[in-house]
């Protein structure tokens, strides 16, 4: 198994004994975990079996709730706008509507605040599912208003496009189609096919999480780390380490079971025309929820 197995849901039954069996050979006094939601899930389940842990949130998709930043969003971020600026010589040079798709499942923030930091045209979040007969024309009209005949668009991985569960059979893809394709492939080829228009895909998958942490993200994993020490020496284990309104601090571990972190779309998004909504920002975090 791996680090992102949860001992809990693994064939043969709850494996948690098993770990602390495991922890206990090895002489571990306390763990330090880092990770997303799976991973800080099964460090509460291990607090509440006696064991000391003390949980950092880490994942690029921000999404974690309790804290106002995880560790690795700020480099992810930092890689998206710098692709998609780069995207921008190809899709111009070939007068084409760029799709390009950003890991965020069930948060659209990495996609919301690289749209809005690159100066895409369109964002599609996943909050907010997405209408072809709307989106579409927007981008023609995007296209046409630029000399360069180009336009951006920025979906998240999670989004949803109209159609896609059912209804007019000649606006949608087959399931089969629609399991086997991104929904950015399924947006490009609506684009292709209904409004006539080329289009380049670009995934950036991976490479959003790839190479050295930007200077945010090192200073945050330094100090969370340090802190982290602190708390075990001091006894003080059973504890989610966050920041809150700017300032370090933790919270009892078990705190991200109490809710889910998405994009607040009223406040941060406008669903009509596809863009982010970020001019009313004073007493909000620095990024934004």
């Amino acid at each position: 198994h791996t680090s992102r197995t949860d001992p809990r849901t693994v064939e043969g039954g709850d494996r948690t004994a098993h770990v602390l069996h495991v922890l206990d050979r090895l002489g571990i006094d306390a763990l330090i975990t880092l990770g997303g939601d799976g991973t800080l899930r099964f460090s509460a389940h291990l607090s509440t079996q006696g064991f000391p842990v003390i949980s950092i949130p880490k994942t690029m998709d921000n999404d974690v709730f309790g804290t106002d930043y995880c560790i690795g969003f700020s480099t992810a971020i930092t890689r998206s706008v710098d692709a998609i600026n780069a995207l921008r010589t190809t899709a111009e040079s070939h007068e084409r509507i760029a799709v390009v798709e950003l890991f965020g499942r069930r948060s659209g923030e990495t996609a919301l605040l690289a749209g809005f930091l690159a100066q895409v045209d369109r964002t599609v979040i996943s909050e907010v599912p997405a209408d072809p007969d709307v989106l579409l024309p927007l981008l023609v009209a995007d296209r046409l208003s630029r000399p360069g005949r180009y336009a951006m668009c920025v979906i998240s991985e999670g989004a949803t496009l109209a159609g896609d569960e059912a209804g007019d059979e000649e606006r949608r893809l087959s399931a089969t189609k629609r399991s086997e394709q991104a929904v950015s492939r399924r947006l490009a080829l609506l684009i292709e096919e209904q409004a006539k228009q080329g289009t380049i895909v670009q995934q950036l998958a991976y490479l959003m999480r790839s190479g050295d942490p930007d200077a945010l993200d090192r200073m945050v994993g330094f100090a969370m780390g340090g802190l982290a020490v602190r708390k075990i020496e001091a006894g003080e284990t059973g504890r989610m380490l966050a920041l809150r309104d700017g300032n370090y601090c933790s919270v009892p571990i078990d705190t991200l079971l109490g809710g889910t972190k998405t994009v607040d779309v009223a406040a941060l998004y406008d669903p009509k025309t596809y863009r982010p909504k970020l001019t009313h920002v004073e007493g909000m975090p620095m990024f934004l929820y």
